[in-house]
């Protein structure tokens, strides 16, 4: 008789490992502004189903903070049940036998007290707080509010020049964000619920390689009013467009060489070709903004005096210093910042690092770059080091995949300790603390690094860059009143504007520190619309573009459509573009998987899109 048997799975596992895979899709695809109140009820219920019930906190207190969160979402009991949910989900977190009924009552726990106010809207007046602007999820989730839905469908059409159009409505760098946007919009894509998110950055890349050249709209009449903006970057020229359509005259003051801030100065022209930047720079500054570049505002003109020239001010310095590690041997001989780097090479300036030992600290989108960059620079080997895991790293996994391809090697779990110096106080190697992964920080979702009782390490290096975040250059603004916060950050209201100074905005960088270009240019979009309002004006932007209806013939679950790269081996030694972009076939397929949700479900009931601001 056979004392084992090879077990495969029936029928029913196999139903239920599908079942497994379309919750999980569903979940990652839930839109935002969902009711927070039945989130937390849904969740539980799946926990419910998933612990073992030997101990009463999970089989008992579980059962009761659902019943209790039903009662909440009838509207049945009083405001007190609040408080009982919070005692019972504190009671289960400290007394449920396992981690599993743990993290179910903590998930309650952390929906009460940061939720307080739908839960208490619920039971006083039985309905949800609804706090969702906008319920087309890739809309709500672009800082710029751009009508995603409406140029796909163009796309599908082929109407490319209409698609830009459509999308300079609400973000006049459509070039730059095909190219280098780090599609936000795609993170809760309702497709992903079907199979996975839409290509929406591939899509709008289709568009723009299309569409050829498309005029702007026509300025408004000239209102008499001034406008300063500090900052030629995204942000900054965002600002000026859009101030610019609404009939005021903008001047720009820059302080480095080029336009551009660091979509030039921080992303590599293997990301973002410099003459497409070149391009969409000159079509912005066609609607007639002065431009004065090299001009250090502080130095060459004070802030003060700008206030007094112009009717309003609007500041979109960004964040354009390096920060320090703060160790043993920073300051040496063959250390250098990442920022200081990404400048040189955004000025044109190329250095040397033939045969080359490069160290980069660091595990973000910058840190990628620098690494890309020493190695298309011909270094012999790249190495990137950074203190936690592959992939708790901060930049796009895309990056950190494409660095790996063309030959750099990720040190994870490796925290800085020092750097060795030689007799000549150049750096020749980077020690390094050995880290093993810890317990999960709540606040960012990510597991903390403790040192590992293990030996330091020693990375020989020729030249270390360091990559562990930028500052802001705030003195000059400091000394004219703009108040600064803790880490160098202007103190600025949402609306951008400074309530402290008369006449005074400020936005992206150096209000949120370092962020992305999309969210520059929401700022910038924002404070256009908010100086306008001041200058005692209400223009509106618009666009008379037709956005098609909606035709399904394929409902049916697909792949996505990647964008296709370069080959690694043939990029890597130089700056050229490293994507391909769509065919025209691949748009049409890619674009017809958009389940236009400003037509179907809720987005109607809204109204749709917002045609203009």
């Amino acid at each position: 008789m056979s004392r084992l048997e090879v077990r495969t799975p029936s029928q029913m596992q196999t139903v239920v490992e599908t079942i497994y895979r379309d919750m999980e899709r569903r979940i990652s695809g839930s839109p935002p502004g969902v009711c927070p109140v039945d989130e937390a009820l849904n969740c539980l219920n799946l926990c419910r189903a998933q612990t073992c019930g030997k101990c009463a906190p999970c089989r008992v207190g579980l059962t009761q903070l659902a019943d209790m969160l039903q009662q909440v979402l009838d509207g049945e009991p009083d405001e007190a049940i609040i408080d009982r949910i919070e005692r019972t989900a504190k009671v289960i977190v400290s007394t449920a036998d396992c981690a599993i009924g743990i993290d179910a009552a903590q998930l309650v726990l952390t929906g009460v007290r940061g939720f307080r106010e739908d839960f208490e809207e619920h039971v006083r007046h039985h309905r949800c707080l609804s706090t969702l602007h906008n319920p087309v999820p890739c809309v709500a989730m672009c800082p710029a509010g751009v009508d995603i839905p409406g140029y796909v469908a163009l796309v599908r059409e082929g109407r490319y020049a209409d698609a830009v159009r459509l999308i300079r409505k609400d973000n006049p760098f459509p070039v730059a964000c095909a190219y280098i946007c780090e599609h936000p919009c795609e993170a809760r894509c309702r497709r992903k619920m079907v199979d996975d998110a839409i290509n929406i950055r591939g899509l709008k890349r289709a568009a723009v390689d299309n569409a050829g050249l498309v005029p702007h709209p026509k300025c408004a009449p000239s209102t008499g009013k001034t406008v300063a903006v500090v900052g030629g970057g995204p942000g900054g020229l965002t600002a000026a467009y859009y101030l610019a359509l609404m009939g005021h005259k903008v001047t720009v003051y820059e302080k480095r060489k080029q336009l551009g801030g660091m979509m030039r100065y921080g992303i590599p022209a293997y990301r973002f070709p410099r003459e497409k930047m070149e391009a969409e720079i000159r079509s912005i500054l066609s609607l007639g903004i002065e431009v004065k570049i090299g001009v250090d505002v502080g130095t060459e003109v004070t802030f003060d005096q700008l206030r007094q020239q112009y009717d309003a001010l609007y500041i979109a310095i960004g964040a354009h210093t390096d920060k320090k590690v703060g160790m043993e041997g920073e300051d040496a001989r063959g250390v250098i910042s990442a920022v200081d780097m990404l400048r040189g090479i955004g000025d044109g300036i190329l250095p040397d690092f033939t045969g080359k030992n490069v160290v980069v600290i660091g595990g973000g989108n910058v840190a990628m770059d620098v690494t890309r960059s020493a190695i298309r620079l011909g270094a012999s080997k790249v190495s990137c080091v950074y203190r936690r895991r592959q992939e708790d790293m901060t930049a796009l996994a895309e990056e950190v995949e494409g660095a790996i391809a063309e030959g750099a090697e990720v040190c994870s779990l490796e925290a800085p300790v020092r750097i060795e110096t030689n007799e000549e106080g150049k750096a020749v190697a980077l020690w390094t603390q050995p880290q093993i992964i810890g317990e999960i920080d709540r606040t960012t979702g990510r597991p903390k690094p403790d040192v590992a009782e293990v030996e330091e390490r020693r990375i020989p290096a020729d030249l270390i860059i360091i990559a562990v975040g930028q500052g802001i250059h705030s003195e000059s603004f400091e000394q004219g009143g703009v108040k600064i916060q803790r880490g160098g950050a202007f103190l600025a209201e949402s609306n951008t504007q400074l309530p402290y100074l008369e006449g005074v905005f400020a936005g992206g960088d150096c209000v949120t520190g370092p962020a992305t270009v999309i969210r520059a240019i929401a700022a910038g979009k924002a404070a256009a619309a908010n100086i306008d309002e001041y200058l005692g004006f209400h223009h509106e932007i618009t666009t008379d573009v037709q956005v098609p209806a909606p035709v399904f013939k394929d409902l049916k679950a697909r792949g996505r459509i990647n964008i296709s790269e370069r080959d690694a081996m043939d990029r890597k030694d130089d700056f050229d573009c490293i994507e391909c972009g769509y065919t025209d076939e691949e748009a049409f397929k890619e674009s017809g998987r958009c389940l236009r949700c400003d037509h179907f479900g809720f987005g109607n009931f809204r109204g749709g899109r917002i045609e203009k601001w």
